[in-house]
């Protein structure tokens, strides 16, 4: 692949460099008339640039003089993105070359350079899954979605979590292959570094990490995952059903019995596979299909008659691009990230590709037919599921637009409040004192900007000095990091809680820059800063819920860590009365541990390994009096 994109490369060169090239300026009817007698007949590159010299358009022509002319024809029967095209631009260049290949060559190489603003443009915008067979001793196979130039193997992409899920779970049923992250090299296995893990008691690896199974055997099963990721599932079949003669031919018939049920699963997943056909090896299917601005290009790769994988590209149309130029430009991409070597192509009209060894079928009857209308139905069910996730979509936009509309509303703001954040704290008698800032956007929880707090400067339960601390705390970092703030403050609480953020807000300097209110609980009453009169909202308006809805999260959360704290805390003074055991050693024994329950009923060398003998000893005899 790397020679053939180098011999690519260097046929462009000759083809820009030995072409003959002419420039046509200025860009009008009348003007292009008098001079396009001198326009060659030849195949060529066009180029429209605008009075900057930037470039606007790069097109192919078999005729150069032919398709320039089709520019300045009649305005009426030309797209307006056309016009508006000869409109812009300023000049034409253009390159003479000896084929239409070499044409098309130096378009696909100019379009990648200029990314110009009038040509298609490929939307790849996905985040493509991989499977890595890793280059290490035992290698690991696993799902990432990054690829690490580091000598690995790697599968894909699939467009496909759920294929890739499928994938991974036949693999691990039928080949037990290790999952820990384990140097397992040759000394360090002889050498006892390691010791038999969970995964090796359930059946799910063979302990490679204690030497109890051997490279070459392991190989063997990497060898058998590779073929089932090409595709090749008839060597996968053979491989299982020779193994289980061989343990049956050694009366190692526990083993063959679960050889068998390893085969009877991968038959099941060979069955839900789909096989196209049983003549048809190595294909590349395209089909497509195109609206006014937009084209869609299905893509199935097939490997020994087996669909191995699928996607869907979507092209931005700047001009009224025909199918046959929009494969020609799709179709190297696609095959150079999905790494297909496949000899032929079915496509739905005849095109010109880069590579001349690969073969160009359009088929009209036949297996071959099918796949390309399968790959054609493929397209009109993406059409069909994006056009109702876009009005889903809107839907779900315009309800949050009613309900935030109404809150700007409710609560006189300027801003809509799309960025909303509450906070509530937490404390038992005093103790563990805690708090919570939720975040809400576009009236959507937005969990992972959710944040806690453990009090610092508060002794005692003073929840207004709480509020005004963590207030402090939570816009001094935003202020310091440059993000941006909430349109809307809601803080749990009445007057009190109110003012002490407010204290916090002034200090900052951000008070006239935010609204904040208070919502205290027993009748629902908005306080606002300096204004001693509630503000009633409407039971039933979904503004007030929005807000509710705010307040409980905040309390669901503050709540939860503060659970939390108190149970680490409980914890810790329970092993801190111990004789000899400190905060340090505490924390230790509850990292491990978890429980002072779980620290009873563990093997006493488990304590000894992280306290001691001494100070195991004493734990011991303390949880036995």
């Amino acid at each position: 692949m790397e020679i053939y994109f180098l011999l690519q490369t260097l046929i462009i060169k000759i083809c820009y460099t030995s072409g003959l090239s002419k420039t046509i300026f200025p860009l009008k009817t009348e003007d292009f008339k008098a001079i396009s007698d001198n326009i060659p007949h030849e195949p060529g590159v066009y180029r429209f640039l605008d009075e900057d010299g930037t470039i606007l358009y790069v097109g192919k022509a078999k005729s150069l003089k032919n398709r320039l002319t089709s520019y300045f024809g009649e305005k009426k029967h030309q797209q307006y993105k056309t016009v508006l095209l000869t409109r812009n631009a300023n000049k034409i260049e253009y390159t003479v070359v000896e084929t239409e290949h070499d044409a098309l060559l130096l378009e696909n190489s100019l379009i990648k350079k200029f990314q110009p603003r009038y040509n298609v443009m490929l939307k790849d915008g996905k985040s493509y899954t991989y499977i890595c067979i890793k280059n290490e001793p035992f290698p690991r196979v696993f799902f990432t979605r990054r690829m690490i130039r580091d000598g690995s193997t790697y599968f894909g992409p699939y467009t496909s979590k759920y294929r890739v899920n499928i994938l991974l779970e036949i693999i691990k049923k039928l080949f037990q292959l290790r999952t820990c992250s384990f140097n397992l090299s040759k000394e360090n296995i002889e050498k006892g570094k390691f010791k038999l893990c969970l995964e090796y008691h359930i059946k799910n690896c063979q302990g490679p990490c204690e030497g109890l199974e051997d490279e070459k055997t392991y190989q063997a099963k990497i060898d058998q995952v590779k073929n089932i990721l090409k595709g090749n599932l008839g060597n996968v079949k053979r491989f299982i059903t020779d193994t289980m003669k061989a343990h049956a031919e050694n009366l190692e018939f526990e083993q063959a019995q679960l050889l068998k049920e390893k085969l009877i699963a991968f038959e099941d997943y060979q069955s839900s596979s789909t096989v196209v056909s049983t003549t048809i090896k190595d294909i590349d299917v395209f089909a497509i299909t195109k609206d006014e601005t937009m084209a869609y290009v299905n893509y199935l790769k097939i490997t020994n008659g087996t669909i191995v994988n699928t996607d869907i590209a979507e092209m931005q149309m700047n001009l009224d691009d025909d199918p046959a130029d929009l494969l020609s430009y799709v179709i190297p991409t696609i095959r150079e990230r999905f790494e297909s070597n496949a000899p032929e192509v079915i496509v739905p009209v005849d095109i010109t590709l880069p590579d001349p060894k690969i073969v160009i079928t359009v088929p009209q009857r036949g297996d071959k037919k099918k796949l390309l209308e399968l790959a054609e139905t493929n397209i009109d069910y993406f059409i069909r599921q994006k056009r109702r996730d876009e009005i889903s979509h809107q839907k779900k936009i315009s309800s949050a637009e009613r309900i935030l509309t109404t809150l700007k509303k409710d609560l006189q703001m300027e801003a809509t409040p799309i960025h909303i954040e509450c906070f509530d704290n937490s404390n038992l008698q005093g103790t563990n004192p805690v708090s919570s800032c939720v975040v809400f956007k576009n009236a959507k929880p937005s969990n992972k900007d959710y944040r806690h707090f453990n009090v610092k400067t508060v002794v005692g339960p003073d929840d207004f000095a709480s509020m005004e601390e963590v207030v402090y705390r939570r816009y001094k970092r935003l202020l310091d990091e440059s993000k941006s703030l909430p349109q809307l403050i809601i803080i749990d609480g009445g007057k009190g809680q109110l003012s002490s953020a407010v204290n916090s807000l002034e200090k900052l300097g951000i008070l006239n820059k935010v609204t904040v209110i208070g919502i205290a609980k027993k009748l629902e009453e908005i306080f606002f800063p300096a204004d001693s009169l509630p503000l009633y909202i409407n039971k039933k308006s979904e503004s007030l819920k929005l807000i509710q809805q705010a307040r409980n999260e905040a309390h669901r959360f503050a709540i939860t860590f503060h659970r939390d704290q108190r149970s680490k805390n409980f914890l810790g003074t329970q092993l801190t009365i111990i004789p000899g055991v400190g905060k340090v050693t505490a924390e230790k024994l509850l990292k491990k541990f978890g429980s002072v329950q779980r620290m009873r009923e563990s093997n006493p060398a488990e304590i000894e390994s992280i306290v001691g003998k001494a100070n195991a000893k004493k734990i011991i005899d303390f949880f036995e009096e």
